[in-house]
């Protein structure tokens, strides 16, 4: 389950109490920017589209002929170049230098090395990620199973107990504040053992700790904790299912749980102050990736958050797009089905996809969901589990099915979560009735994450039409754990069948959902190409795909999922000149050093954006 439409987070969230925009955007200025981006100075404005508007009165402006060792198109039909033409935001030619220099005519232009040694790629793309998840995450003390290299700070991974708990009590020691809480991110009990409020408390009993699992559905306490935030266990009784997912005594809180400690919880975890330096930082960290746009489907809205984004995420100095889904599920539940096509709409229109923003909802398309996370194994499984335990739904199939129809009829692209096999099934067979009620061409409903399927699925998804963007990560980080705990070996290890995707036609895009996994596409073509486990082996090594159709699934196939394939995704005329400058070839190296490539900067619409020295 995605935390960020988990109720007690988006109702705690949204109940955050701020005096005013003003206020809060104070709250957050005192924190600099640092490395991460530029402090904002206004509302964000596309320098292209301005140039653009000049050059109609005052005739065709200079154009750029960006000049690289390399140029990967991602175009078919004209697949390399060594040279660019761009015009403002937008290309204008692509092929060598001379036939560049003659499409351009007798339009002046000049030449720009900068790029001669280096390799030129469309801008990357992460599909699908949660920047107020990645920014609180990562702007507190991450320990977690796998390296989280942040900009000026390397998290090296924990992988044991020992690591685990070393790590925390130095973490304890570095805080000079006796008084300051411990918040840290990143724990997983198949890594780090059982986890108990008396294993905290031997940390401290006078400083607050407050250890966030790494799934992001899971928080334990110590006692300073319990006290700071006023919990009792009286208060967790007589609440139904809440009061079955608290263990008060270990103090440990998970999914319905959280709604008896997230409201105070985020006072301390989301000030204004730790919000924005953790976008800030996530900003940074994207871009240092090679990332120039992204998706959050099912965005969490508050005006004081959408306030920051404007001032962050939008500033004339992020060098990214920023796009967002409306949340199919939050928004029905708290408006009911008569009214929420309406909401979603008054949503969508916050914030709509126009020439010049880099702030946008994207129009007619919504976000569902189906099973739990994978991460906390509560994905629906057909064989069930090893060890007897189950999956959770999310949303009931009946209210899969009734939300999907009334978004399917009224002409919506569906972005759906889902992650075991039982839940795909579910998906597939509801699709195949919206299909057989009202057929519609190029719906590209999207089936999102794609952990665990069987070969037959993968034929109905291509039949229907569906797409689908998986999550690279899942068979690397996790398939190891998951064959001793849970699904077994056979099953982890194909999960993410990404050839079979590619097999049977249909289209395949890539992301991080940030922070279940790393937001670096590089990392996401070496998972992909390579399906390496941290003990070395090759999990399903018959799903492993080619650094094409790898390089293609954060480019132009992650366009594609947004519809947004005729603006971004490859280097062609008429798109906007978004590109990923690298210091290495990926068709040239050795797959197992994809993910080393050097990331030299970006181009974001026209202007040159390196990444900063740390």
């Amino acid at each position: 389950m995605c935390i960020i439409c988990n109720p007690a987070f988006a109702g705690a969230f949204r109940g955050l109490s701020y005096k005013s925009r003003r206020s809060f955007l104070r709250g957050a200025a005192t924190v600099t920017a640092g490395a991460f981006v530029a402090e904002a100075v206004g509302p964000a404005l596309a320098d292209g589209t301005l140039n653009e508007t000049l050059a109609a009165g005052l005739g065709a402006p200079t154009a750029t002929i960006f000049v690289a060792k390399k140029i990967i198109t991602m175009e078919r039909d004209n697949p390399t170049a060594t040279a660019v033409a761009v015009s403002g935001n937008k290309i204008l030619a692509v092929g060598s230098l001379d036939q560049v220099k003659a499409a351009l005519g007798e339009r002046p232009s000049r030449i720009d090395t900068t790029f001669a040694d280096k390799v030129i790629t469309p801008g990357l793309i992460d599909q699908h990620l949660h920047p107020i998840l990645g920014a609180l995450t990562l702007s507190v003390e991450v320990i977690a199973p796998e390296d989280w290299p942040m900009p000026g700070k390397f998290n090296k991974a924990a992988v044991t107990r020992e690591d685990y708990h070393a790590r925390l009590r130095a973490a304890d020691a570095a805080l000079k504040d006796p008084n300051a809480w411990l918040l840290t991110w990143g724990y997983h009990p198949l890594w780090h053992g059982k986890l108990t409020r008396a294993d905290l408390n031997a940390i401290s009993k006078t400083r607050p700790i407050s250890v966030w699992h790494r799934s992001c559905h899971e928080f334990f306490l110590n006692d300073a904790a319990i006290a700071a935030l006023g919990l009792t266990e009286a208060a967790t009784k007589g609440k139904g299912e809440w009061s079955e997912q608290v263990n008060f005594n270990e103090g440990h809180y998970w999914e319905g749980g959280l709604n008896f400690m997230m409201a105070p919880m985020l006072k301390v975890l989301a000030t204004p102050e730790r919000v924005s330096f953790g976008l800030k930082q996530m900003v940074g960290y994207l871009h240092a990736n090679g990332v120039t746009a992204y998706n959050e489907p099912g965005a969490l809205y508050t005006p004081d958050m959408w306030a920051l984004y404007q001032d962050i995420l939008g500033a004339p100095s992020t060098p990214m797009y920023s796009t967002f889904l409306a949340d199919g599920r939050g928004i029905t539940d708290r408006v009911g089905m008569a009214k929420a096509l309406a909401a979603v709409e008054e949503q969508i229109a916050v914030a709509p996809a126009a020439p010049g923003k880099k702030l946008m909802f994207f129009p007619r398309q919504i976000k569902l969901f189906a099973d739990g996370a994978i991460i906390s194994q509560l994905m629906q499984m057909k064989d069930g589990y090893l060890d007897g335990h189950h999956g959770e739904w999310i949303e009931p199939p009946e209210q899969i099915e009734e939300r999907a129809r009334l978004f399917w009829n009224a002409g919506y692209q569906i972005h759906i979560h889902v992650n075991g096999d039982l839940g795909l099934e579910v998906v597939l067979n509801i699709l195949d009735k919206l299909m057989a009620e009202n057929p519609r061409a190029d719906h590209r409903t999207v089936i999102v994450h794609f952990a665990n399927s069987t070969e037959e699925q993968i034929g109905r998804i291509a039949r229907l039409g569906a797409i689908v963007s998986a999550n690279p990560y899942y068979p690397v980080g996790f398939a190891d754990k998951y064959g001793e705990v849970g699904l077994g070996p056979q099953r982890a290890d194909v999960m993410v069948r990404s050839a079979s995707v590619l097999k049977n036609n249909v289209p395949l895009s890539f992301h991080s959902d940030l922070p279940m996994g790393p937001a670096s596409p590089l990392n996401f073509l070496w998972c992909a190409v390579n399906r390496v486990t941290p003990s070395g082996r090759v999990a399903g090594p018959e799903q492993r795909i080619d650094i094409d159709a790898a390089l293609r699934a954060v480019t132009i196939e992650a366009a594609y999922s947004w519809r947004q394939e005729d603006r971004i995704g490859s280097i062609a005329p008429g798109k906007i000149a978004n590109f990923t400058v690298l210091g290495e070839d990926p068709y040239a190296v050795d797959p197992m050093k994809l993910r080393d490539i050097p990331v030299w900067g970006t181009v974001f619409e026209g202007g040159i954006y390196p990444v900063a020295k740390t």
